[in-house]
């Protein structure tokens, strides 16, 4: 079943590994300097995953170089992202952790969902919170890779609509691949260093700074303290996590041609404008319904909401406040926000923007056909006619997306858990947003309560929303397998 034809795909998670490895250092060194404490975990977690590493290396020595063709695609990006939580997850053993509570932080860590079931971060050593963080910033960045260069070309849930330069027309991966690794690398990396300098500026301590901004960028929601981003009271810290929450949910593409030089690449492209202008609506209304409700100050309504409404559609998911003590509507609210999602080739989860432009395109053009069934309606994105396979596509998607968020759900509440927090779970696991509703997993909680089983599924349905779904599905397709 798993022949030779594998093997680029083996040596590829090798050297995936041997990278983890050498990030698994960075942690350690880091605790020796600031606490002068060896965590001891940190180098035996490295070994063991630069040997495994090393081992399917060596196993497919020639291999590398090979263009990945189709199926090898699929099975790198679902090998990488089940594969490499089992190893990010061996650092976390030496705090207590048993390993289903290991593998779902590192699984949330590296999907950049940013669900947690550590408790007392505020105590935790610098290395373990450190290496939370570069969780959060290294799977952002594969995230980034995954959704500009090989999602277009797998074709996945209308993905296709996003081929660029470098994606092959034919049945092989992008040979331009590494050049817009480094555009992307480059961009990632120059936005997070700013967003450290300003929250470093707006009064955080260096390392705070940078842990915040590897989380704030990849939109993943790890932070050093318990009560998340409420730890820190400066309002110029909120806004700029704003700002780089809303940078992360943001395409990429557009980053990497405004550092060519095109200054309008962010107006020219309709889902960022659709973004901006369903933040302006959504925080101008919950602003103005709060400061009614509570007589809160109109400025101070508008931070706070803001903050948790960027936070949660662009699926970063800190919290500056518990906003399920503002009532049922604002409950309901954000549990609906929990679905939207930011751009495509960014960082962030959920259904994403384009998908439902699509939607009211086709839902308008049918409207249309059905008062004129004679007349022909052409339906347009981007200035490009919407092929019937692409809105088929999409349709899909989100077919397999309500229905996965339902199973998942129903699962979770044969294990136990009430119907709030088994549907509210498998929400936000699937869209990577983190904090989920009620007592138990809400914004003032997490999920270190929840039985092992709930744990194991909810990782699954991480990695299973980062992948877009058929991704991880095409796996258990037999006809996958058949040479």
């Amino acid at each position: 079943m798993f022949s030779a034809r594998y093997n680029p795909v083996i040596h590829v998670i090798g050297l995936l590994l041997m990278g983890l490895a050498f990030f698994m250092f960075i942690p350690f060194f880091v605790n020796v300097g600031a606490e002068g404490d060896l965590l001891i975990g940190f180098e035996v977690s490295a070994a063991a995953t630069g040997f495994a590493g090393l081992l399917m290396i060596l196993a497919t020595r020639g291999e590398g170089t090979q263009i990945l063709d189709l199926r090898q695609g699929f099975l790198l990006t679902s090998l990488a992202w089940l594969l490499l939580p089992a190893f990010a997850a061996l650092p976390f053993l030496q705090f207590g952790l048993d390993y289903a509570d290991a593998y779902f932080e590192a699984v949330s860590g590296i999907t950049t969902t940013g669900s947690t079931v550590m408790s007392g971060l505020d105590t935790l050593p610098t290395g373990i919170l450190l290496w939370r963080a570069f969780l959060n910033w290294l799977g952002g960045i594969g995230i980034i890779v995954m959704a500009i260069i090989l999602l277009p070309f797998l074709r996945i849930g209308g993905m296709q609509l996003f081929k660029t330069e470098s994606s092959d027309q034919s049945e092989k991966i992008i040979p331009k691949a590494a050049e817009m690794v480094n555009w992307i690398t480059g961009a990632y990396t120059g936005l997070t260093i700013l967003c450290a300098l300003l929250y470093y500026i707006g009064g955080m301590t260096g390392f705070d700074a940078i842990c915040h901004a590897m989380s704030t960028l990849a939109t993943g929601g790890f932070a050093n303290y318990d009560a998340s981003f409420g730890h820190f009271t400066n309002p110029f810290i909120h806004w700029v996590a704003i700002f780089f929450m809303i940078a992360g949910a943001l395409p990429f593409n557009a980053w990497i041609r405004l550092m060519r030089g095109d200054r309008k690449a962010f107006f020219r492209d309709p889902q960022i404008m659709a973004l901006m202008r369903f933040f302006l609506i959504t925080v101008s209304i919950m602003a103005l319904w709060l400061s009614i409700k509570t007589h809160m100050p109109l400025v101070d309504a508008i931070r706070l909401t803001a903050f948790n409404i960027v936070s949660v559609v662009t699926t970063t998911g800190f919290a500056t406040t518990d906003y399920t003590l503002w009532g049922e509507a604002a409950i309901g609210a954000f549990f609906l926000l929990t679905f939207v999602g930011g751009c495509a080739g960014s960082t962030s989860g959920g259904i994403k923007v384009y998908r439902f432009q699509i939607l009211w395109v086709a839902m308008t053009g049918q409207m249309k056909k059905l008062m004129s069934p004679h007349r022909t309606v052409v339906m347009l994105y981007q200035g490009r006619r919407l092929p019937e396979a692409l809105l088929i596509s999409v349709l899909a998607f989100l077919a397999a997306y309500f229905a996965s968020t339902a199973a998942v759900t129903l699962a979770l509440t044969f294990m136990g858990l009430d119907l709030v927090t088994a549907l509210t779970a498998a929400a936000t696991a699937i869209s990577n947003v983190g904090p989920g509703l009620g007592q138990i997993i809400g914004p003032a909680g997490n999920f270190a309560s929840l039985p092992d089983g709930a744990k194991w599924l909810l990782s699954f349905t991480m990695i299973l929303g980062r992948l877009e779904i058929f991704t991880l599905f095409l796996l258990f397709d037999p006809y996958f397998w058949k040479d």
